[in-house]
Protein backbone atom coordinates (compact mmCIF):
# COMPACT_ATOMS: atom_id res chain seq x y z
CA UNK A 1 0.00 0.00 0.00
CA UNK A 2 1.35 3.39 -1.02
CA UNK A 3 0.07 6.37 0.90
CA UNK A 4 -0.55 9.49 -1.15
CA UNK A 5 -2.36 12.82 -0.81
CA UNK A 6 -3.32 13.50 -4.41
CA UNK A 7 -5.92 16.29 -4.67
CA UNK A 8 -5.49 17.04 -0.95
CA UNK A 9 -4.52 20.47 0.36
CA UNK A 10 -2.33 20.72 3.44
CA UNK A 11 -1.11 23.49 5.72
CA UNK A 12 2.03 23.09 7.79
CA UNK A 13 2.75 25.88 10.26
CA UNK A 14 6.32 26.67 11.21
CA UNK A 15 7.42 24.88 8.05
CA UNK A 16 10.45 27.00 7.19
CA UNK A 17 12.96 24.73 8.95
CA UNK A 18 13.39 21.64 11.10
CA UNK A 19 10.43 19.35 11.66
CA UNK A 20 7.91 21.54 9.85
CA UNK A 21 10.05 21.64 6.72
CA UNK A 22 10.32 17.86 6.66
CA UNK A 23 6.58 17.44 7.20
CA UNK A 24 5.88 19.80 4.30
CA UNK A 25 8.38 18.11 1.99
CA UNK A 26 6.95 14.67 2.75
CA UNK A 27 3.35 15.70 2.14
CA UNK A 28 4.27 17.48 -1.10
CA UNK A 29 6.32 14.51 -2.32
CA UNK A 30 3.21 12.35 -2.04
CA UNK A 31 0.98 14.69 -4.03
CA UNK A 32 -0.38 17.20 -1.51
CA UNK A 33 -0.62 20.88 -2.34
CA UNK A 34 1.03 22.62 0.59
CA UNK A 35 0.79 26.00 2.27
CA UNK A 36 4.20 26.55 3.83
CA UNK A 37 3.65 28.88 6.77
CA UNK A 38 6.53 30.53 8.64
CA UNK A 39 7.11 34.12 9.72
CA UNK A 40 10.83 33.35 9.84
CA UNK A 41 11.45 34.48 13.40
CA UNK A 42 14.21 33.39 15.74
CA UNK A 43 13.84 30.53 18.22
CA UNK A 44 12.41 32.93 20.82
CA UNK A 45 9.84 34.26 18.35
CA UNK A 46 11.42 37.63 17.61
CA UNK A 47 12.26 38.99 14.19
CA UNK A 48 11.12 37.62 10.87
CA UNK A 49 12.36 36.63 7.43
CA UNK A 50 10.07 35.57 4.61
CA UNK A 51 12.95 33.78 2.93
CA UNK A 52 12.64 30.63 5.05
CA UNK A 53 9.12 29.86 3.81
CA UNK A 54 10.04 30.88 0.27
CA UNK A 55 13.00 28.50 0.29
CA UNK A 56 10.84 25.51 1.20
CA UNK A 57 8.27 26.46 -1.43
CA UNK A 58 11.08 26.60 -3.99
CA UNK A 59 12.26 23.12 -2.90
CA UNK A 60 8.80 21.68 -3.36
CA UNK A 61 8.30 23.31 -6.74
CA UNK A 62 11.73 22.22 -7.94
CA UNK A 63 10.73 18.63 -7.14
CA UNK A 64 7.56 19.01 -9.22
CA UNK A 65 5.14 19.73 -6.37
CA UNK A 66 2.73 22.57 -5.66
CA UNK A 67 3.20 24.99 -2.78
CA UNK A 68 2.62 28.57 -1.72
CA UNK A 69 4.09 30.55 1.16
CA UNK A 70 2.37 32.30 4.03
CA UNK A 71 4.25 34.48 6.52
CA UNK A 72 1.67 35.02 9.26
CA UNK A 73 2.19 34.32 12.94
CA UNK A 74 -0.15 31.67 14.35
CA UNK A 75 -0.28 33.61 17.62
CA UNK A 76 -2.22 36.41 15.92
CA UNK A 77 -5.86 35.44 15.40
CA UNK A 78 -6.29 37.38 12.16
CA UNK A 79 -3.00 36.10 10.78
CA UNK A 80 -4.01 32.54 11.64
CA UNK A 81 -7.24 33.03 9.72
CA UNK A 82 -5.11 34.30 6.86
CA UNK A 83 -3.14 31.04 6.81
CA UNK A 84 -6.32 29.06 6.25
CA UNK A 85 -7.56 31.67 3.74
CA UNK A 86 -4.35 31.17 1.75
CA UNK A 87 -5.27 27.52 1.19
CA UNK A 88 -8.90 28.25 0.39
CA UNK A 89 -8.14 31.17 -1.93
CA UNK A 90 -5.42 29.24 -3.77
CA UNK A 91 -6.96 25.78 -4.11
CA UNK A 92 -10.52 26.08 -2.79
CA UNK A 93 -10.22 23.42 -0.12
CA UNK A 94 -8.38 22.33 3.02
CA UNK A 95 -7.91 18.70 4.03
CA UNK A 96 -4.87 18.63 6.32
CA UNK A 97 -3.61 20.94 9.04
CA UNK A 98 -0.30 20.30 10.81
CA UNK A 99 0.08 22.60 13.81
CA UNK A 100 3.85 22.62 14.14
CA UNK A 101 4.84 26.24 14.80
CA UNK A 102 6.65 26.84 18.06
CA UNK A 103 9.13 28.95 19.98
CA UNK A 104 11.19 28.58 23.15
CA UNK A 105 11.81 30.95 26.02
CA UNK A 106 13.38 28.65 28.58
CA UNK A 107 14.03 29.79 32.15
CA UNK A 108 13.43 28.35 35.58
CA UNK A 109 9.97 29.27 36.85
CA UNK A 110 11.36 31.55 39.55
CA UNK A 111 13.17 33.61 36.90
CA UNK A 112 10.57 33.44 34.16
CA UNK A 113 8.69 36.64 33.41
CA UNK A 114 4.94 36.29 32.91
CA UNK A 115 5.43 37.74 29.43
CA UNK A 116 7.69 34.82 28.51
CA UNK A 117 4.98 32.45 29.71
CA UNK A 118 2.24 34.24 27.81
CA UNK A 119 4.13 34.48 24.53
CA UNK A 120 4.99 30.77 24.50
CA UNK A 121 1.41 29.79 25.32
CA UNK A 122 0.16 32.18 22.62
CA UNK A 123 2.21 30.41 19.96
CA UNK A 124 1.93 26.77 20.98
CA UNK A 125 -1.56 26.60 22.46
CA UNK A 126 -3.49 29.59 21.15
CA UNK A 127 -1.80 29.35 17.76
CA UNK A 128 -3.06 25.78 17.51
CA UNK A 129 -6.51 26.89 18.64
CA UNK A 130 -6.67 29.80 16.16
CA UNK A 131 -5.61 27.71 13.16
CA UNK A 132 -7.80 24.76 14.08
CA UNK A 133 -10.79 27.03 14.70
CA UNK A 134 -10.35 28.69 11.30
CA UNK A 135 -9.97 25.32 9.56
CA UNK A 136 -12.89 23.68 11.36
CA UNK A 137 -15.85 24.98 9.29
CA UNK A 138 -14.16 24.02 6.02
CA UNK A 139 -13.46 20.49 7.23
CA UNK A 140 -16.96 20.11 8.63
CA UNK A 141 -18.45 21.23 5.32
CA UNK A 142 -16.29 18.75 3.43
CA UNK A 143 -16.94 16.04 6.04
CA UNK A 144 -13.25 15.28 6.04
CA UNK A 145 -10.19 16.52 7.86
CA UNK A 146 -6.90 15.45 9.37
CA UNK A 147 -5.42 17.67 12.07
CA UNK A 148 -2.11 17.09 13.81
CA UNK A 149 -1.04 19.01 16.90
CA UNK A 150 2.47 19.00 18.33
CA UNK A 151 2.88 18.05 21.96
CA UNK A 152 6.02 17.22 23.94
CA UNK A 153 7.49 15.10 26.69
CA UNK A 154 8.13 18.42 28.41
CA UNK A 155 4.41 18.42 29.12
CA UNK A 156 3.73 14.74 29.79
CA UNK A 157 6.93 14.17 31.79
CA UNK A 158 8.32 17.62 32.52
CA UNK A 159 11.66 19.25 31.76
CA UNK A 160 13.51 21.77 33.91
CA UNK A 161 13.14 25.36 32.73
CA UNK A 162 10.16 24.76 30.44
CA UNK A 163 7.08 25.49 32.57
CA UNK A 164 5.64 27.71 29.83
CA UNK A 165 6.37 25.24 27.04
CA UNK A 166 5.23 22.18 29.00
CA UNK A 167 1.95 23.81 30.03
CA UNK A 168 1.18 24.80 26.44
CA UNK A 169 2.04 21.34 25.13
CA UNK A 170 -0.32 19.66 27.59
CA UNK A 171 -2.94 22.18 26.53
CA UNK A 172 -3.00 20.93 22.95
CA UNK A 173 -3.56 17.38 24.23
CA UNK A 174 -6.65 18.59 26.06
CA UNK A 175 -7.83 20.32 22.90
CA UNK A 176 -7.79 17.18 20.77
CA UNK A 177 -9.28 15.09 23.58
CA UNK A 178 -12.43 17.20 23.21
CA UNK A 179 -12.38 17.87 19.47
CA UNK A 180 -11.99 14.20 18.57
CA UNK A 181 -15.55 13.78 19.88
CA UNK A 182 -16.88 16.89 18.16
CA UNK A 183 -15.24 16.00 14.85
CA UNK A 184 -16.09 12.29 14.80
CA UNK A 185 -19.34 12.54 12.83
CA UNK A 186 -17.60 14.71 10.23
CA UNK A 187 -14.68 12.32 9.65
CA UNK A 188 -12.29 14.83 11.20
CA UNK A 189 -9.51 13.04 13.02
CA UNK A 190 -7.15 14.84 15.38
CA UNK A 191 -3.95 13.37 16.75
CA UNK A 192 -0.76 14.57 18.39
CA UNK A 193 2.90 14.06 17.56
CA UNK A 194 5.35 14.13 20.46
CA UNK A 195 8.63 14.55 18.57
CA UNK A 196 12.25 14.70 19.53
CA UNK A 197 14.70 15.71 16.84
CA UNK A 198 17.81 17.76 16.27
CA UNK A 199 16.59 21.18 15.19
CA UNK A 200 17.61 24.74 15.95
CA UNK A 201 15.27 24.61 18.96
CA UNK A 202 17.01 21.58 20.48
CA UNK A 203 20.58 21.68 19.16
CA UNK A 204 21.95 22.81 22.54
CA UNK A 205 19.90 20.27 24.52
CA UNK A 206 20.82 16.92 22.95
CA UNK A 207 24.26 15.23 23.31
CA UNK A 208 26.13 15.09 20.02
CA UNK A 209 26.51 11.29 19.99
CA UNK A 210 22.71 10.98 20.16
CA UNK A 211 21.80 14.04 18.11
CA UNK A 212 23.42 12.65 14.96
CA UNK A 213 20.64 10.04 14.80
CA UNK A 214 17.80 12.39 15.66
CA UNK A 215 17.00 13.61 12.17
CA UNK A 216 13.71 15.50 11.67
CA UNK A 217 12.87 13.32 8.68
CA UNK A 218 12.69 10.31 11.02
CA UNK A 219 9.70 11.90 12.77
CA UNK A 220 7.70 12.87 9.68
CA UNK A 221 6.42 9.37 8.72
CA UNK A 222 4.24 9.36 11.85
CA UNK A 223 2.88 12.80 10.96
CA UNK A 224 2.33 11.70 7.38
CA UNK A 225 0.29 8.72 8.51
CA UNK A 226 -1.84 10.88 10.82
CA UNK A 227 -2.50 13.15 7.82
CA UNK A 228 -3.63 10.32 5.56
CA UNK A 229 -6.99 8.82 4.67
CA UNK A 230 -5.63 5.56 6.10
CA UNK A 231 -5.42 7.05 9.60
CA UNK A 232 -8.23 5.39 11.55
CA UNK A 233 -7.59 6.77 15.05
CA UNK A 234 -8.34 10.06 16.77
CA UNK A 235 -7.12 11.56 20.01
CA UNK A 236 -3.87 9.57 20.08
CA UNK A 237 -0.38 10.78 20.99
CA UNK A 238 2.46 9.27 18.97
CA UNK A 239 5.99 9.68 20.27
CA UNK A 240 8.68 9.75 17.58
CA UNK A 241 12.46 10.12 17.69
CA UNK A 242 15.43 8.65 15.85
CA UNK A 243 13.23 6.17 13.98
CA UNK A 244 11.48 5.00 17.15
CA UNK A 245 7.69 5.26 17.37
CA UNK A 246 5.34 4.54 20.26
CA UNK A 247 1.93 5.51 21.60
CA UNK A 248 1.65 7.60 24.77
CA UNK A 249 -1.32 6.87 27.06
CA UNK A 250 -2.61 8.20 30.36
CA UNK A 251 -3.24 5.39 32.84
CA UNK A 252 -5.36 5.20 35.98
CA UNK A 253 -5.09 2.87 38.97
CA UNK A 254 -7.95 0.67 40.11
CA UNK A 255 -8.03 2.79 43.26
CA UNK A 256 -10.34 2.60 46.24
CA UNK A 257 -14.10 3.11 46.40
CA UNK A 258 -15.48 4.41 49.68
CA UNK A 259 -19.21 4.45 50.30
CA UNK A 260 -20.27 7.92 49.04
CA UNK A 261 -23.30 7.76 51.27
CA UNK A 262 -21.05 7.91 54.33
CA UNK A 263 -18.42 10.47 55.42
CA UNK A 264 -14.90 10.05 54.03
CA UNK A 265 -12.23 11.37 56.37
CA UNK A 266 -8.72 12.59 55.73
CA UNK A 267 -7.40 9.68 57.79
CA UNK A 268 -9.34 7.19 55.68
CA UNK A 269 -7.73 8.57 52.55
CA UNK A 270 -4.25 8.50 54.11
CA UNK A 271 -4.66 4.89 55.25
CA UNK A 272 -5.91 3.85 51.80
CA UNK A 273 -3.18 5.68 49.90
CA UNK A 274 -0.98 2.58 49.26
CA UNK A 275 -3.94 0.88 47.58
CA UNK A 276 -4.98 4.05 45.74
CA UNK A 277 -1.43 4.23 44.37
CA UNK A 278 -1.20 0.52 43.53
CA UNK A 279 -0.63 0.19 39.78
CA UNK A 280 -1.54 -3.49 39.68
CA UNK A 281 -4.46 -3.78 37.29
CA UNK A 282 -4.18 -0.19 36.08
CA UNK A 283 -5.60 0.64 32.67
CA UNK A 284 -6.03 3.50 30.20
CA UNK A 285 -8.15 6.40 31.40
CA UNK A 286 -11.65 6.75 30.06
CA UNK A 287 -13.38 4.02 32.00
CA UNK A 288 -13.96 5.97 35.22
CA UNK A 289 -17.67 6.68 34.82
CA UNK A 290 -18.61 3.12 33.95
CA UNK A 291 -16.49 1.79 36.79
CA UNK A 292 -18.04 4.23 39.28
CA UNK A 293 -21.56 3.23 38.26
CA UNK A 294 -20.69 -0.46 38.60
CA UNK A 295 -19.28 0.09 42.08
CA UNK A 296 -22.27 2.13 43.23
CA UNK A 297 -24.59 -0.52 41.83
CA UNK A 298 -22.71 -3.22 43.74
CA UNK A 299 -23.12 -1.16 46.92
CA UNK A 300 -26.84 -0.79 46.25
CA UNK A 301 -26.52 2.99 45.98
CA UNK A 302 -27.95 3.06 42.44
CA UNK A 303 -30.07 0.61 40.45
Amino acid sequence: MTIRYDNRVAIVTGAGAGLGRQHALLLASRGAKVVVNDPGGSVDGTGGANAVADTVVAEIRAAGGEAVANYGSVSDEKAAQGIIDTAMNTWGRLDILVNNAGILRDKSFSKMENEDFRVVVDVHLMGTVYCTKAAWPHMRAARYGRIVVTTSGSGTLGNFGQANYGAAKMGVNGLINVLRHEGASYNIKLNAISPSARTRMTEDLIPEEVAVYMKPELVSPAVGWMCSEQCDVSGEIISANAGSFSVVKYFQTEGVQFDPGEPVTLEMFAEAWPKINDWTGAGPMGRSRGRLEARLRAMGRIK
